[in-house]
């Protein structure tokens, strides 16, 4: 057997971090079993579906590059077949028309709610064939009155429902389209799935679909039903515990490779290990592993892992994305050093990209004005002398590397007879425009030798109009 799965997510709002780790772990459990993954968008629900919301989902999986094998596939373009499979089920005697009005419904449930009953459709047209003509119906299933339907979840062990639990679904709507649980359980036949890995909150429709698949003659795919993602104060996550969305992952500075490390930790283990490679998560993961208790997001240890990803994969991985960041920024990086060699000096000081993007700006364009606390602390008029004789070695250099700036600078510290700092905290500040920067040969070396001589000046003028002042 091919191992086939699917994710399949209603366009109704942005891929938000529950759905991506659903999506992760069906494209891990088809990828480390040599299977298919299959991307469905469940538009059924027209008036809330958007193209906007279809574009994000798409943007999302792509970014955390979660490819799919088949699809994108779209409800909407199949609702021929479902109606065709409604009329079968219809003619065989396993489903009805329903003649009920919504108001004498709703009626009835608030009347069972009244008496703590469960609210459901009592089956008033089940076998009734006293069709009203030119009036409106729905159509529903038969669902079974006897028996109980087991699941055996690969997360949850087994979970059994009697029949006499659930009612007759609607699987066909008065204005004629198909409902969310029928068409599901069509693409599913249709689409050769063998293992469906969703959220918890399906486990009710779980059974009613197993029923629709049985009197299908469809065959049952297995099911995994995976917790829910709690914020880190215990309660279910949501916008006002920060980022949801995962595009807004990567707006705030995150790497896909951290946030895919993060997700697949968030309910699955493999011993202690905390780091997971693509390659490692697909060769390690395993269904029967992942936790059935609720999983607390946790932003710092997301941090640490961005931090980590950041410092070690390829410079040019990491580049890619940091250079999105600066484009956000506006800054042109076309006339500076190369992104990588920032990413190296850089990538350590920071725990996210777009921090990473906000604190090298000085490397591809003069800083407009000095951090106002540096300037008054290091640019006295004591740092005249320094700063000349530096400019003065640093100008004469033949070789522009990272030994000989330093030499530059120890010779000027030597030579004036001050402690290193009394040269590099000004020298600092001339060139970032603050007092934040890695160790000064390799920030210097990543400048022009003429932008060196430049920001120097800018610097001496800023004494000297302070002198004046």
């Amino acid at each position: 057997m091919t191992v086939v799965t699917r994710f399949a997510p209603s366009p109704t709002g942005y891929l938000h971090v529950g759905g991506a780790r659903t999506a992760l772990y069906s494209w891990l459990y088809a990828k480390s079993q040599g299977g298919k993954f299959v991307l469905r968008i469940e538009d059924t629900d027209i008036e809330r579906s958007t193209q906007e919301a279809i574009d994000a989902i798409l943007e999302g999986m792509t970014w955390l590059g979660l490819t799919w094998d088949d699809g994108p596939h779209y409800q909407t373009k199949r609702f021929e077949r479902y109606k065709a499979l409604v009329q079968q089920l219809l003619e065989e005697g396993k489903a009805y028309k329903c003649f009920m009005p919504q108001d004498e419904l709703d009626a009835i449930r608030e009347a069972q709610k009244e008496k703590g009953e469960k609210p459901r459709y009592p089956g008033t047209w089940r076998e009734r064939t006293d069709h009203p003509e030119g009036q409106p119906y729905v159509i529903r299933f038969k669902n079974p009155l006897e028996g109980s339907v087991v699941i055996n979840d690969h997360i949850r062990g087994k979970i059994e429902i009697a029949n006499s639990e659930l009612d007759d679904l609607v699987i066909l709507r008065s204005d004629g389209t198909p409902t969310y649980n029928f068409c599901v359980v069509v693409d599913d036949w249709d689409m050769g799935i063998t293992h469906v890995v969703r959220g918890e909150d399906h486990i009710n429709n779980t059974p009613r679909q197993i029923n629709i698949l049985e009197a299908l003659g469809a065959p049952v795919p297995e099911y995994a039903h995976v917790s829910m993602i709690l914020g880190d104060d215990g309660k279910k996550l949501s916008k006002r515990h920060g980022a949801v969305s995962v595009m807004q992952y990567r707006d705030e500075g995150y790497l896909p490779q951290a946030l895919l490390n993060y997700l697949v930790r968030l309910g699955w283990s493999h011993g202690d290990q905390e780091i997971f490679s693509r390659e490692e998560m697909i060769e390690l993961f395993n269904l029967d592993a992942i936790s059935p208790s609720a999983s607390a997001f946790n932003t710092e240890k997301l941090q640490w892992l961005n931090q980590h990803y950041m410092k070690s994969l390829p410079a040019s991985e990491v580049a890619e994305h940091l250079k999105w960041h600066f484009n956000e920024q506006g800054i042109d990086t076309s006339n500076g050093p190369e992104i990588e060699a920032v990413i190296a000096i850089q990538a350590e000081r920071v725990k996210t990209l777009k921090e990473l993007a906000e604190i090298s700006r000085y490397f591809y364009e003069d800083y407009q004005a000095f951090d106002e606390k540096a300037a008054k602390k290091h640019l006295r008029p004591v740092a005249k002398a320094p700063l000349e004789l530096v400019s003065q070695k640093l100008t004469a250099l033949e070789q522009w590397d990272p030994e000989s700036i330093q030499a530059a600078i120890n010779a000027t510290a030597e030579e004036l007879e001050v402690g290193m700092g009394k040269v590099g905290m000004p020298l600092r500040v001339a060139m970032t425009g603050s007092g934040n920067s890695p160790s000064l040969d390799v920030t210097l070396a990543l400048l022009k030798q003429s932008d060196v001589e430049q920001r120097i000046n800018k610097a001496l003028k800023y004494i000297a109009d302070r002198e004046n002042s």
